[in-house]
C-alpha cells in the first residue's frame, strides 16, 4: 500500500514536533537540572495518584479481584497517597525522593564494585590480567560513594546527562524529519 505524499509530510511535520518537545526538555534539563528534577518528581506524583485511584477504582467497581485483594488494597492506597503527598510538597518529596534513590543507587554501586574486585582478586588465576577488572570495580565503588555522600548533586548531574541525551535525540528527529519531508516530494 502506498502512502500518500500528504502523510508523510504530516509524520514529518509529527516527527519534528517530537524533536522540538525533546529539544525543549532537554535544553531545561541542561540549564535547570533542580527544577527538571522536581517535574520528574512531580509527574511521578501525578502517575502514583492516577495509577492509585484507577487500581481502587478497579478494584471497587470494575471488577478487577485478585487472589490477593487486600494486597492490592493496601498497594493501590499506598500509592494514592503517597501520590498525593507527593503533590502537596514537591520540594520535600524531591529531597527525599532523590535522597533515597540516589542511596539505592549507591549501595548497589558500591556492592557490585566490591563484589567485582572480590571475585577477581579470589579468582586471579583464572585471569590474564586483574587490573581492568580491579579498576572497573573500584571505579563502581567510588561511583556509589559519590551517590551516597552528594545525593542531590549526582541527581542533578544525572538529569544534566539525561538532558544532553535528549537534545541528541531531538537531533536525530529533526533529521529524520527531514528525510520524510524530503521523500514526500518525490
Amino acid at each position: 500500500m502506498a502512502i500518500s505524499s500528504e502523510t508523510r509530510k504530516r509524520f514529518a511535520l509529527a516527527t519534528a514536533l517530537r524533536g522540538l518537545l525533546m529539544l525543549l526538555a532537554g535544553l531545561y534539563a541542561v540549564i535547570w537540572p533542580a527544577e527538571a528534577l522536581t517535574v520528574l518528581v512531580l509527574l511521578g506524583g501525578i502517575l502514583l495518584v492516577i495509577d492509585g485511584a484507577l487500581g481502587l477504582w478497579s478494584l471497587t467497581f470494575g471488577g478487577g479481584k485478585s487472589g490477593n485483594y487486600w494486597f492490592d488494597v493496601i498497594a493501590n492506597a499506598a500509592s494514592l497517597i503517597f501520590g498525593l503527598l507527593i503533590l502537596i510538597s514537591p520540594w520535600l518529596a524531591t529531597l527525599f525522593t532523590v535522597t533515597v534513590i540516589s542511596v539505592m543507587v549507591g549501595l548497589a554501586a558500591v556492592f557490585v564494585g566490591g563484589m567485582q574486585v572480590t571475585v577477581v582478586v579470589r579468582e586471579r588465576e583464572s585471569y590474564a590480567r586483574i587490573w581492568p577488572v580491579v579498576l572497573s570495580g573500584l571505579s563502581y565503588v567510588l561511583l556509589g560513594l559519590l551517590f551516597l555522600l552528594f545525593p542531590l548533586f549526582s541527581a542533578a548531574v544525572g538529569v544534566v546527562i539525561g538532558g544532553i541525551l535528549l537534545i541528541i535525540f531531538a537531533i536525530g528527529l529533526f533529521g529524520w524529519a527531514w528525510r520524510l519531508y524530503q521523500a514526500s516530494k518525490a
